[in-house]
């Protein structure tokens, strides 16, 4: 690729947004200006920020067509990984931050997430499905390592024999193969592992603080090699950046283990348009008109499209020919199978201290 033609004086060390937008929500604004001086040093370096949320819940539901489960978990909010791309971003206004360099930097944590988690599936009137783990943001994110707030619910789910799938980019995951390998066994355990690019230079510009290409594929065939199963996810593809990669990541991919493989197309939501088109200019300003350009032609001539059944795949003859390229390439590769569904006649509540079978 390209060398990066901004001096990286303008950038902050270590992360992908540029800026801190407004929170939408807010009534007043703040606006940056020009006093003509040039910065002769490197910005700061930001530091990560944590912050605990005693969560009253854990498991959220979703009524969404465009999605296979209708239920999830976040062990954390916001996302250290940092990708610039993350459609998740808008979700941090929520909580009175921005959705851009807080959405990196100021994390919140949920360290009572096993216990709510446990509560919740106590609930005599509970019917298990296959829970996701990852789709919002990354549960082994840099901070888990310290925090286990994923081991623990990992922990919870394994003794309720309840069906799980995980996404993540975090080659953390490792750690807790002595949990998600006896899971697999039993059919209760899906993972997907998302590579964007095999070029380590554009993934630590694009996602810098996730584990390098090569060491996510090391990540697959470790986890494998255990017995779990695993999906390339090759997500998202960035038109005229990351593209021209389809087949060769699937390639690499399957040579590392993965057994199914699937797509997704860049989506920018709200402030994550912004936030990219920023990011290109201070990274890609050669190809970054011809970026958007491809983006809006996948998108209806937006920015982002949020009607269900686009929004994932795009529309235009450019999506058309993503979509056969893919179809074409998981097919040779025999990624285009279907993994059979996790099971849920296992789930069982543990006995619990003075349950009439603890007598025995």
């Amino acid at each position: 690729m390209d060398d990066l033609p901004l001096q990286k004086s303008h950038l902050t060390p270590g992360r992908a947004a540029q800026s801190n937008p407004d929170n939408r929500f807010d009534r007043l604004h703040a606006e940056a200006v020009d006093d003509g001086w040039t910065p002769e040093q490197d910005l700061p370096v930001l530091r990560t920020e944590i912050t605990d949320e005693i969560a009253r819940s854990v498991i959220t539901r979703n009524t969404s067509p465009d999605l296979s489960f209708d239920r999830s978990i976040n062990p954390y909010r916001g996302c250290e990984h940092g990708c610039i791309y993350c459609f998740a971003r808008p979700s941090h206004a929520f909580l009175g931050l921005s959705p851009g360099l807080d959405f990196e930097t100021k994390l919140i944590a949920r360290p009572n997430a096993a216990d709510q988690l446990r509560k919740e599936l106590s609930n005599p009137r509970y019917v298990p499905k296959i829970i996701a783990i990852g789709t919002n943001t990354d549960p082994y994110q840099p901070i888990e390592k310290s925090r286990e707030i994923m081991r623990g619910v990992l922990q919870v789910l394994a003794e309720f024999n309840h069906p799980v799938g995980i996404v993540t980019k975090g080659t953390l995951i490792e750690r807790d193969s002595d949990i998600l390998a006896p899971m697999a066994a039993k059919g209760l355990i899906r993972v997907g592992i998302s590579i964007t690019t095999l070029d380590p230079k554009t993934s630590r510009a694009m996602e810098p603080r996730v584990p390098s290409p090569a060491a996510r594929l090391r990540t697959i065939r470790r986890l494998t090699d255990a017995g779990i199963p695993v999906r390339v996810m090759v997500s998202p593809i960035v038109p005229a950046l990351t593209d021209h990669e389809l087949e060769a990541i699937l390639q690499a991919a399957k040579e590392a283990g993965a057994i199914a493989a699937s797509s997704i197309v860049l989506r920018l939501p709200r402030e994550v348009a912004t936030l990219f088109r920023d990011w290109l200019t201070a990274h890609y300003p050669d190809r970054a008109a011809r970026i958007m350009g491809r983006v809006r032609e996948l998108h209806g001539g937006k920015d982002y499209d949020p009607d269900f059944g686009k929004r994932m795949v795009g529309q235009g003859p450019w999506a058309a020919m993503m979509q056969q390229r893919f179809k074409l390439a998981a097919r040779k590769l025999g990624l285009d199978r279907s993994l059979p569904p996790l099971r849920t006649d296992l789930f069982a509540r543990p006995a619990k201290t003075g349950d009439q079978l603890s007598l025995f």
